[in-house]
């Protein structure tokens, strides 16, 4: 508004601005249905424009009572309105929204925005999501705290936008920097695990990348000790044989 004022006049915005100021207040909101002015003083005040006589209606209320009456009559419509429009728009928000119900204990991905982890997020290849974290309040349906790790420094009460369930082990996020980008993938590629590869212990938060390595490890361990437990049962049998062959 103070823009289409001052048009090329750009160093007077300091003598528009009340004028500015004034229209705005006078002006009816879309979402009250009434100016700021009536809804604080229950009338507008006029405007250099306004030569004929304001409209019975709209005239002062000399009367106390029935001007306090008419204000608070006006605040419950400005409410009403106020009300109607939010649940316009909590019903164009809530439109192809998956309802996601999370409860305390639960494991969810935590979705790193950069407003909030700034140095978590310095790079396009740094990942997006980490976790996963442990739910130990449920707010309400939007609004959960997490278990979260000392040194992220942050307040743990999360939007449910930013989660994601954890669905097990082989659950896991995508890391690729763009989604229409192939190749350049920043996933973690898994090491390969001999028997005599130590076992490595985890410091730290739980990350994405250190539970793929542990469970990776673990099915490992399994695979190598149902191979032992195989050879040692057959070098069982062959002793026998060569027990008894020695004996004939």
């Amino acid at each position: 508004m103070l823009r289409a004022v001052l048009k090329k006049n750009l160093k007077m915005w300091e003598e528009c601005l009340p004028h500015v100021e004034f229209a705005y207040n006078r002006a009816v909101h879309s979402t009250t249905k009434v100016s700021p002015f009536q809804i604080v003083y229950g009338f507008n005040p006029r405007a250099p424009i306004d030569l004929l006589p304001l409209p019975t209606s709209e005239r002062v209320h000399h009367d106390a009572k029935e001007r306090a009456d008419f204000i608070l009559k006006l605040h419950k419509t400005t409410k009403d309105n106020i009300e109607k429009m939010n649940e316009r728009y909590r019903e164009a928000g809530n439109k192809g929204r998956k309802k996601i119900n999370l409860e305390p204990g639960n494991l969810v991905w935590l979705h790193l925005r950069k407003d909030r982890f700034p140095d978590l997020r310095k790079s396009k290849l740094m990942p997006r999501a980490d976790g996963p974290f442990k739910i130990i309040e449920k707010i309400n349906d939007n609004a959960y705290k997490l278990e979260l790790p000392p040194e992220f420094w942050v307040s743990p009460t999360f939007n449910i936008a930013d989660l994601k369930p954890y669905l097990g082990e082989e659950d896991e996020l995508e890391s690729r920097t763009t989604p229409l980008q192939e190749g350049e993938d920043d996933e973690d590629i898994s090491p390969m695990f001999t028997r005599d590869t130590p076992s490595v212990v985890m410091h730290g938060p739980l990350t994405r990348a250190r539970a793929r390595q542990l469970n990776q490890q673990e099915r490992n361990m399994k695979a190598m000790g149902t191979s032992k437990g195989e050879e040692e049962s057959k070098g069982g049998v062959q002793v026998k044989l060569e027990a008894q062959f020695i004996s004939e």
